[in-house]
């Protein structure tokens, strides 16, 4: 079944998928923080939750972006991957005020949430 959707749709619903993404971030990143303070994890178990939480959503908007395109759904998945690194990057940089801590990480990022906003797409 092939949709047409205008551009101004197509905005709207990336811009939709995009801020569910970051509140369900949020929201994990909260359970994360409350799990730090109950259970006194270390900051190696910290940082690989982060991870896996930005895996789980850019997988998870992918998913959904690919869903209702219809086709092809691995561009749609990961160009909403790539916005979702693109607003992490900007945010990291205005809080940091410069690049020293993002670039330690950077290309790593972007290549985990492409990825798997990717995956997410092609399997929808």
């Amino acid at each position: 079944m092939l949709k047409k959707f205008n551009l101004s749709s197509r905005i709207t619903f990336l811009l939709k998928a995009l801020l569910i993404s970051y509140l369900l971030t949020t929201g994990l990143l909260l359970l994360l923080a409350l799990f730090l303070y109950r259970f006194e994890l270390s900051e190696k178990i910290v940082s690989i939750s982060i991870i896996i939480i930005y895996i789980i959503v850019t997988f998870l908007a992918g998913f959904i972006a690919g869903k209702r395109e219809g086709n092809k759904k691995f561009l749609w998945g990961l160009l909403m991957g790539v916005l979702y690194f693109a607003i992490l990057i900007v945010v990291s940089l205005i809080v940091n005020h410069g690049m020293n801590e993002v670039s330690g990480n950077f290309f790593t990022v972007l290549l985990l949430c492409g990825g798997s906003g990717m995956l997410g797409g092609m399997i929808s």
